[in-house]
């Protein structure tokens, strides 16, 4: 068959890619994860720095405030988020196992 040829203009154009309603979802889910963990890892560097400056000079009750509430969000942030992720990703593997 040539292109000018009329028989080959009646062919069917390329099918549409099916999208996975689940793997559309699951992408969410791992960009908020994603974004979830860095600020947890960002709160307990906060944490971090702050115990140090607190150790140079003074313990003063704002620095002690400062340290604690970064731990505590940074703790509320990362636990769920370490575990999500890893579900995501058990997630993605099996998919990629099972051919889809």
């Amino acid at each position: 068959m040539t292109p000018d040829d009329p028989a080959s203009s009646s062919a069917e154009p390329p099918a549409a890619p099916v999208v996975d309603a689940v793997r559309v979802r699951r992408a969410a889910v791992a960009k908020w994860n994603g974004i979830a963990s860095r600020v947890g890892y960002v709160m307990f560097l906060i944490a971090v720095v702050m115990f140090f400056v607190a150790l140079a000079t003074t313990f003063s009750q704002g620095k002690v405030t400062i340290i604690t509430t970064s731990m505590i969000i940074g703790s509320v942030l990362l636990a769920p988020a370490i575990v999500i992720g890893y579900a995501v990703k058990a997630a993605e593997k099996d998919d990629v196992a099972r051919g889809l």
